[in-house]
């Protein structure tokens, strides 16, 4: 396959118009984690160790709701691609109601068990208080965030983005000017701090979900679905489909996601200094993280719709194409940290064991950050195809039998440093790059 041919052109032009606003999506997603650490790095170190904790806490479960949900977006996709819009607004509504439903129970079990977890693994006492409030803060937020992630699929499946984009920048400034509000007592809020900045999240994320409803009733291409003119009728065979392919694509990204969520709690119970490091290290690799994500994302709609038209050399093209995509924004990434990584971790903070810690971190960064970007292209690929089982096997291979036993032994047996702690991701994500591509040319040939 030719990277210069007129197909894997047209697939690329295609996969770059769909995720080019889907990339403005992503960029403010991880804007409003910036935003976060920046601001509760200037209450101090405790504070942004409790917001890095807390926040990568929350990833846990709000990562296996998500991906039970992004069944919607290869089910549409295809649907789309197959001419039959007239099915689409019933999947949408079976998205809300499994996202509401999962938030719920997020938010009624996670208040009660957040301090017993949080106890239980051993988080640094110097801010497990702190870390507490914000997550049982920011759980409030959760049914809102979940149904807001179902419209987003059923958007992003028809390869309609645009709204997508304007509803996160939209985000981005209320969660901006929440921060501000609630953390530090302007405009006569009160200064909570730590807590402030949950709250500022939990209230942006209802107020996403209601700009993103309000935008689907207005908009022509997307009023079409009828997503909302038949919402009380409920069908259990349409919910069940997207629960059996979500749940492997769920147990796939949590697999993940998991892995560095687990890391950054086993760095926190190191104390302060190598916790913040940690947090500044991961909020720019998060960052960096959002364009192959769009383009992942993008990808799937492609190939889906490519899939649901009966196009299958197409579908392949596609994938090749969006794996290659991704990668070579990495490896572009992982340059640019290479050369300005004191201007980068400048931005966070001045002080001097912060900064000598975040350096080594990030050198761990530039190493992992290509094989990140293609092994999340070959598992988006892989949903496209509804090939959700065998991806699954992998995630856990990689990243739990064998990335998380040496992040483990790194920094709980051995205590040994920040940076030979990342080099579990290093192994994780390559093993995982390796297999979901091999995994996408077999069954693509088929």
């Amino acid at each position: 396959m030719s990277l210069l041919s007129p197909s894997f052109r047209s697939q690329s032009v295609s996969i770059a118009r769909i995720g080019g606003p889907l990339i403005i999506n992503f960029l403010a997603v991880a804007g409003m984690g910036l935003a976060d650490t920046v601001m509760s790095g200037r209450l101090g170190a405790d504070a942004l160790a409790a917001v890095s904790v807390g926040h990568n806490t929350w990833m846990l479960a709000f990562s296996g709701c998500m991906g039970v949900l992004m069944a919607l977006s290869p089910i549409i996709a295809r649907h789309y691609g197959a001419g039959e819009v007239n099915k689409i607004g019933r999947y949408t509504r079976h998205g809300l109601y499994l996202g509401f439903a999962l938030g719920v129970v997020i938010l009624l079990t996670g208040r009660p068990l957040a301090g017993p977890f949080l106890s239980f693994i051993g988080i640094d006492t110097g801010f497990r208080h702190l870390t507490v409030e914000y997550l049982r803060a920011l759980l409030f937020g959760a049914p809102g965030i979940l149904m807001f992630i179902a419209l987003r699929f059923t958007s992003e499946g028809i390869g309609y983005t645009r709204p997508i984009m304007f509803t996160s920048v939209f985000s981005l400034i209320c969660n901006v000017i929440l921060n501000y509000a609630l953390m530090f007592g302007h405009f006569g809020a009160p200064a909570l701090g730590v807590e402030g900045c949950a709250y500022a999240s939990a209230i942006t994320m209802w107020l996403v979900f209601f700009a993103l409803s309000f935008y689907m009733t207005v908009s022509p291409k997307l009023r079409k679905l009828k997503v909302f003119t038949r919402i009380g009728q409920f069908r259990p065979s349409i919910f069940l489909e997207v629960v059996r392919l979500g749940v492997p694509i769920s147990i796939m990204i949590t697999a993940e996601v998991g892995l560095f969520a687990v890391v950054s709690i086993l760095v926190g119970t190191r104390g302060v200094e190598i916790t913040a490091a940690h947090q500044i290290a991961i909020s720019y690799a998060s960052a960096m993280f959002m364009i192959p994500l769009a383009l992942s994302s993008a990808t799937t709609v492609q190939v889906g719709h490519m899939l649901g038209a009966n196009r299958a050399g197409d579908a392949r093209t596609a994938g090749f194409a969006g794996i290659t995509m991704s990668a070579t924004f990495m490896a572009f990434s992982a340059l640019v940290l290479l050369v300005f990584r004191n201007e980068i971790i400048s931005f966070y903070t001045d002080d001097p064991v912060v900064t000598g810690i975040a350096l080594s971190l990030l050198l761990v960064a530039a190493i992992f950050q290509v094989a990140d970007g293609v092994q999340i292209s070959a598992a988006a690929v892989l949903r496209a195809y509804k090939d959700t089982s065998f991806p699954m096997a992998i995630n856990i291979f990689a990243f739990w039998v064998v990335a998380f036993p040496l992040a483990y032994l790194a920094a709980i047996t051995y205590q040994l440093p920040a940076n030979q702690i990342w080099a579990a991701f290093i192994v994780g994500l390559t093993i995982a790059a390796v297999l979901l591509t091999w995994r996408f040319n077999r069954l693509s040939r088929a």
